[in-house]
């Protein structure tokens, strides 16, 4: 599975663990992020995972800022992204099974890193279950 990841100065030590257990895990990983504590603009490591996700170079996206809401919505401008703000592990599954969601968003100021990799994981591991969601997934796409 490809993922790609992207993250501004709050988290550079949640992108770490995160990509440490990627790749432990055999994932193939495309770093956008920055590995600096030193202040940069979420939306310059949000757009490449989006267009990533979008264009189907990887499965999915992961991308990390303070709140989380800032990355999810430079994000979400992209057609065929659905990121989701996660903040625990059953919000992550829920993304998955009703919005297909394909990027995960984070909040490192008001999550844990070991909340975060137990969310990677969720998010990476739950499929969308279709059904009735699908058709709400379609009107997301408004234009």
């Amino acid at each position: 599975m490809k993922i790609a990841i992207g993250n501004d100065h709050a988290g550079p030590e949640y992108k770490k663990a995160i990509v440490d257990m990627l790749k432990a895990k055999g994932y193939e990983v495309t770093n956008y992020g920055t590995d600096s504590s030193d202040s940069v603009d979420y939306p310059d490591f949000a757009h490449p995972v989006a267009t990533d996700v979008a264009e189907g170079k990887v499965d999915f996206g992961i991308i990390i800022c303070g709140s989380g809401n800032g990355i999810a919505m430079s994000a979400n401008k992209h057609s065929k992204v659905r990121a989701a703000l996660c903040w625990m592990k059953e919000i992550a599954a829920l993304a998955r099974q009703h919005n297909d969601a394909n990027i995960i968003s984070i909040p490192a100021r008001y999550t844990s890193i070991p909340q975060a990799l137990e969310m990677v994981e969720t998010f990476l591991n739950t499929e969308f279950e279709g059904g009735r969601h699908q058709n709400r997934v379609n009107k997301i796409a408004y234009c």
